[in-house]
C-alpha cells in the first residue's frame, strides 16, 4: 500500500535490513489476507478521465469519503492524496492517473474480504454517483491515450515520471493506464516464505491468464489478452520480473535484500519533501555515497519505501504479495484472495503446487512469463497449456480452502468465491477473450459498452 513509512532510526548494519523483513513472521493462527484493489475513475458523461481539482474532481471525491468515513486524510502540499483507517488499517490511495485503489484491512477470511468490499463500494457509490463519477473493473484503460490522463499531486509519482522513460518503453503506461488487484499472504518462518514465494512466483502466470482483461488500447485490441502483464515486461527490468535467484540453493531474507540493495531507488523522503535520486541505488545511499546526499545515511523509512518501488511478480516485504492479476470487475475480486489462500495456507495444497512447479527450469518459467499476456492459456511448459495447469491449480486451490474450513453465517466455505475462475476454466476462455468476442459481435467494433458492462 502506497503509504509512506515514517522512522527516522539511521540504520547501521545490513543486519537491520533482514531483521525488518523477517519481522513479518507469524504463526499460522495469526495469518491474515489483505487485499488492494484499484478501478479506473471516469465522467460516467462521456467516459472521459477524470481530473484531481474541480468540484467534481478526484479531490472531491476523497474529501467526501473522508466526511462519510471518518478516517484520517493523507495530505501531501496541501492536497488530500488518501485516507487512512486507524482502526482498521485500511486505506484508500490514488494511483499515478487517478486509479482509486482501496488497500484492505488485514483480514482472517475471504469472506471478511468479500464484506470489507461491498461496504467500501457502497461507500464509494455513494460519495462518486453525485460528482458524475464511475469506476471500471479492467486491467487497463479501454480508449484513453497517455497525454489524455490527468497527473495527481503527489511527489513521488513526478519523479517517477522523469525517470521511466529512461529505462523502459511502458513505464508511463504502467502508472498512468493500468489497474491492479493483488493479495498480500503471510508467512511463518524463513523456510515457509522461500517455499510460499516459489510456488507463487512460478504460478503467478496462472493467475495472470485467468483475470486478463486488458486487450485493448485507445479503443482498439493491442493484440494481447493482457496488455498490463506485457507492460510490465518493458517496464522497468532491475525492478521487476520472475526472481530467478528465489530458485537457487540458499535463498533467503539476506538474498532478497542483496537484490534489494541493487535496485536503483526512485526518491528519497524528508519531511514532507521527496528528494529525487532515482538510478542510484540504495547499497551506494547505505554507504554514505549518495551523490544527491552525499556522507547521508538511509533510515528504516526509506528502506521500507524503497521496498514498496520494487516491483517483481511476487513481492516480499514482511509478507508476500501476489501481483499477477489484472484489474476485474468487482464480483471477481474475491476469487483473487480465494485463489491464492487456498494455494498456500493449506499445506497440503502447497505440496501439491510446489510438485507441479519443482521441475520447472528459471528459462521456462521466464518463457511462460514471457507469453502469457500475448496467448493466455494456450501458452506452455514443458509441453503442457497453461490451461491444465490453470485447472490443476483450481482443484488445489478449492481443495485448501474446503479444509480450511472457515464458514460464513450460511454455512458455506472460502470455496465459493473461486466460482467467477471455476467458470472462465468451464468456458476454456478468459475474461479478455469474451471481451473480444463481445467486441467483434454485439459491441459494433466499439470499446464504449465496458463502460457499462464492466463498471463498477
Amino acid at each position: 500500500m502506497a503509504r509512506d513509512q515514517i522512522d527516522m532510526t539511521p540504520l547501521q548494519s545490513r543486519d537491520e535490513l533482514v531483521a525488518w523483513i523477517e519481522a513479518g513472521v507469524k504463526p499460522e493462527s495469526e495469518f491474515r489476507i489483505g487485499t488492494e484493489h484499484e478501478k479506473t475513475p471516469f465522467t460516467l458523461e462521456g467516459h472521459h478521465p477524470v481530473p484531481y481539482e474541480g468540484a467534481k474532481g478526484i479531490g472531491a471525491l476523497l474529501e467526501g469519503m473522508k466526511l462519510l468515513l471518518g478516517w484520517e486524510p493523507i495530505m501531501e502540499r496541501g492536497n488530500i492524496i488518501g485516507l487512512y483507517d486507524v482502526t482498521g488499517g485500511g486505506a484508500i490511495s490514488l494511483e499515478p492517473g487517478g486509479q482509486f485503489e482501496l488497500s484492505g484491512a488485514p483480514v482472517e477470511t475471504v469472506h471478511q474480504t468479500q464484506s470489507e468490499l461491498m461496504a467500501h463500494l457502497a461507500q464509494v457509490r455513494e460519495v462518486a454517483t453525485p460528482l458524475g463519477i464511475g469506476f471500471l473493473g479492467l486491467g487497463m484503460t479501454p480508449s484513453w491515450s497517455r497525454a489524455q490522463i490527468p497527473v495527481m499531486p503527489k511527489g513521488r509519482y513526478k519523479i517517477m515520471r522523469n525517470y521511466m522513460p529512461k529505462v523502459g518503453q511502458y513505464g508511463l503506461d504502467m502508472m498512468f493506464r493500468t489497474c491492479t488487484v493483488q493479495t498480500n499472504l503471510d508467512f511463518s518462518s524463513e523456510a515457509d516464505m522461500v517455499k510460499k514465494l516459489r510456488v507463487s512466483l512460478a504460478l503467478q502466470p496462472v493467475a495472470t491468464a485467468l483475470f486478463a482483461n486488458s486487450p485493448f488500447t485507445e479503443g482498439k485490441p493491442n493484440g494481447f489478452l493482457s496488455f498490463r502483464s506485457e507492460i510490465w515486461r518493458d517496464t522497468d527490468n532491475a525492478r521487476s520480473g520472475m526472481l530467478p535467484f528465489a530458485f537457487e540453493d540458499g535463498m533467503s531474507y539476506e538474498r532478497y535484500v542483496d537484490y534489494a540493495l541493487d535496485v536503483p531507488m526512485y526518491f528519497v523522503k524528508r519531511g514532507d519533501e521527496y528528494i529525487d535520486v532515482a538510478g542510484s541505488s540504495f547499497r551506494a545511499f547505505f554507504a554514505g555515497k549518495n551523490d544527491v546526499m552525499p556522507g547521508q545515511r538511509p533510515t528504516l523509512s526509506d528502506w521500507a519505501n524503497h521496498l514498496s518501488t520494487i516491483f517483481p511478480e511476487v513481492r516480499l516485504k514482511r509478507y508476500l504479495e501476489m501481483r499477477g492479476a489484472d484489474g476485474v470487475p468487482w464480483g471477481r475480486l474475491p476469487a483473487l484472495p480465494a485463489f491464492w489462500v487456498g494455494l498456500l495456507y493449506d499445506n497440503d495444497s502447497l505440496e501439491a503446487a510446489w510438485d507441479i512447479v519443482r521441475h520447472w527450469t528459471a528459462p521456462e518459467r521466464q518463457a511462460l512469463r514471457d507469453d502469457v499476456p500475448r496467448f493466455g492459456f494456450k501458452s506452455r511448459i514443458k509441453n503442457r497449456y497453461l490451461f491444465e495447469i490453470a485447472k490443476e491449480c483450481l482443484i488445489l486451490s478449492h481443495a485448501g480452502l474446503r479444509r480450511r474450513g472457515r464458514i460464513d453465517h450460511l454455512g458455506r466455505d472460502e470455496s465459493r468465491f473461486l466460482e467467477p475462475l471455476e467458470r472462465i476454466i468451464e468456458t476454456g476462455r478468459s475474461p479478455a477473450e469474451e471481451m473480444l468476442e463481445k467486441f467483434n459481435g454485439p459491441w459494433n467494433g466499439s470499446v464504449e459498452p465496458a463502460y457499462q458492462e464492466y463498471a463498477f
